[in-house]
């Protein structure tokens, strides 16, 4: 017999078996609570020229996402209903499975480092690109006489 891990103060006959009845999902199979509250990681990158997001968002299209800038903030959200259903005439059996996953992720842009206006965004093999181009800031040369002394 192994060992049983109980709680001082319980029964040790009971504590294992209340313990993992209340630790268990009950939506194990559905991951109800864990599709509802989901929201992509980001990677950012910063080169020279550009900021650069990167999402992993498999099982999407293109057409899933909503990417907009307003007010110096830029959004990526997304809003996607399944629905599955099977049928077995024979059997009389239907089922019918649905389920939305949203989520919504904001960054905050610096407004005199960001150009706003050329901000590209694709969706390829899974990953969300978005391409955030810095200003092209030039740095005026003044000519300057040097008097001789």
């Amino acid at each position: 017999m192994g060992l049983i891990k109980f709680k001082h103060g319980t029964n040790p006959t009971f504590a294992g078996f209340f313990d993992d009845f209340l630790s268990r999902d009950l939506f194990d199979d559905l991951n109800v609570y864990q599709r509802a509250s989901w929201a992509p990681s980001v990677n950012i990158k910063e080169t020279e020229k550009e900021f650069s997001l990167e999402m992993a968002v498999p099982g999407f299209s293109k057409e899933d996402f909503e990417v907009n800038v307003e007010n110096n903030i830029l959004t990526i959200s997304s809003s996607k209903k399944e629905e599955k259903e099977e049928k077995a005439e024979k059997e009389n059996y239907v089922r019918k499975e649905f389920h939305y996953s949203t989520f919504k992720r904001s960054f905050t842009l610096n407004e005199k480092s960001i150009d706003t206006d050329n901000i590209e965004a694709k969706y390829e093999n899974g990953i969300l690109h978005v391409s955030i181009p810095k200003k092209i800031v030039q740095v005026e040369k003044k000519n300057k006489t040097i008097a001789i002394a």
